[in-house]
């Protein structure tokens, strides 16, 4: 009788995780690029104190990412993407095309996730802070032998059918003098105006904050574009000063604003899929800009929680975040500075070599923390190990529909493995 009553039991368990699995629903994957969890805790330390919670904390699952390559064990960024739109593991040069050829995904198809999902009737938008031909977004939809053929890139983002583009990087949607909203002189050879093609093909086209703020969810389809390259200056903090530039242009939406606009566009329309890049966390970074870093985490972070209240609203909705590296290697640095304190500048560098940022550069004085838990603040500062993309502590996380599969440690690949769960219902062997 108990043997009964047990196999009973693991019958349940099965069929409900059978019907749990077959749920199809709304994917956001929002990466906020070069990112890990010790630019994480900076952040965390410094925007809402050591003992709360950014929204990035909030989300239910996590996983530890192993962010190999195929030849390398660390990826770049087109690397990374190429990884997450296919499910398969890619060289360091790959740009949608591995072996000289579109690869076949893991679902066995020669398509990326998104152009499948489309295939499937499903709505798409792409949302990048950086330029439109940045990997993190357009290899869902391009596929090209260099990474650096940014007119190619760009016209297959805009010519792909995607319901809602958002990102900088007009200059490479303009002819050859042809002066544009941001861009002073369009950089393509082809003769091609891609934002009159756009505006012929059904898109409303906003180029500033104001404009998309004004827009109806309504329209059929949405072009944003934000700047001429990037909607960010990513530039080390003392260049900025000497330009008296901004880390963001303050006429673009950002990252957080254009997200929580797409998520009501796309929600009005059906079953949706939404790839979010914060492409300053890892530009800044690159540049050893602790500043601008954190800022544009900041405004994922800002994304991330509008997307946790879309979720409480619609949790048929699965939301994925993961960097594919950490960019300049980010550290906090606190008590084994000499002579701490909010009133004296830091050192320039460590004992080892490594600088050491301060809130406005290389040896200025110290980011000040949120309060903790008893009103203390404390000062702190941010130093570097490199210019590069490192392995580093990248974790990837998920919340709401699916969610509780992310667990322990994930490949890299697994992000596409997810995607594909969300979207079709399908965990993929």
């Amino acid at each position: 009788m108990l043997q009964k009553f047990f196999l009973l039991l693991l019958l349940s368990a099965s069929i409900t995780f059978c019907q749990v699995s077959n749920q199809k629903g709304n994917v956001v994957f929002i990466h906020p690029d070069g990112t890990g969890l010790a630019d994480w805790n900076a952040l965390r330390i410094l925007k809402v104190g050591p003992d709360s919670e950014l929204n990035w904390d909030k989300m239910n699952s996590l996983g530890l990412y192993l962010g190999h390559i195929r030849n390398r064990v660390t990826a770049s960024s087109n690397a990374g993407a190429t990884i997450h739109a296919y499910g398969v593991k890619a060289d360091v040069d790959a740009f949608g095309i591995i072996d000289n050829e579109i690869p076949v995904a893991r679902s066995g198809k020669r398509l990326s996730i998104m152009q499948e999902a489309m295939q499937q009737g499903i709505f798409t938008g792409l949302i990048n802070s950086g330029s439109i031909e940045e990997p993190g977004t357009a290899v869902f939809v391009s596929s090209n032998v260099k990474r650096g053929n940014y007119t190619e890139i760009a016209k297959d983002v805009i010519q792909s059918g995607v319901d809602l583009i958002f990102c900088g990087g007009e200059d490479f949607l303009l002819p050859e003098g042809t002066k544009g909203k941001h861009s002073q002189n369009g950089k393509r050879t082809d003769g091609l105006n891609l934002i009159e093609w756009a505006k012929s093909n059904g898109y409303k086209i906003v180029y500033t904050r104001d404009e998309l703020l004004n827009t109806s969810y309504d329209e059929n389809k949405i072009l944003g574009v934000f700047a001429a390259r990037s909607t960010f200056n990513d530039r080390t903090e003392e260049e900025l000063k000497e330009k008296n530039l901004p880390n963001y242009n303050p006429s673009a939406p950002t990252v957080a604003e254009m997200t929580k606009f797409a998520l009501e566009f796309l929600s009005r329309k059906g079953q949706f899929f939404l790839v979010v890049e914060e492409e300053g966390s890892d530009n800044f970074g690159n540049r050893n800009n602790a500043n601008g870093k954190l800022e544009a985490l900041s405004n994922a972070d800002d994304a991330i929680g509008f997307t946790l209240e879309f979720i409480d609203k619609n949790p048929n909705t699965l939301l994925l975040t993961a960097s594919d590296s950490e960019a300049g290697g980010l550290e906090v640095v606190g008590y084994e500075v000499e002579n701490l304190s909010e009133n004296n500048p830091l050192p320039e560098r460590d004992s080892n070599g490594s600088p050491i940022d301060g809130r406005s550069g290389t040896g200025t004085l110290p980011f000040i923390s949120a309060p903790d838990k008893n009103g203390n603040r404390f000062p702190f500062g941010i130093s570097w190990s490199c210019f590069g993309d490192v392995t580093g502590g990248v974790v990837a996380k998920a919340h709401g529909l699916h969610s509780e599969m992310m667990r322990g440690k994930i490949d890299n690949t697994d992000i596409y493995r997810f995607i594909y769960l969300g979207l079709f219902g399908v965990w993929l062997n």
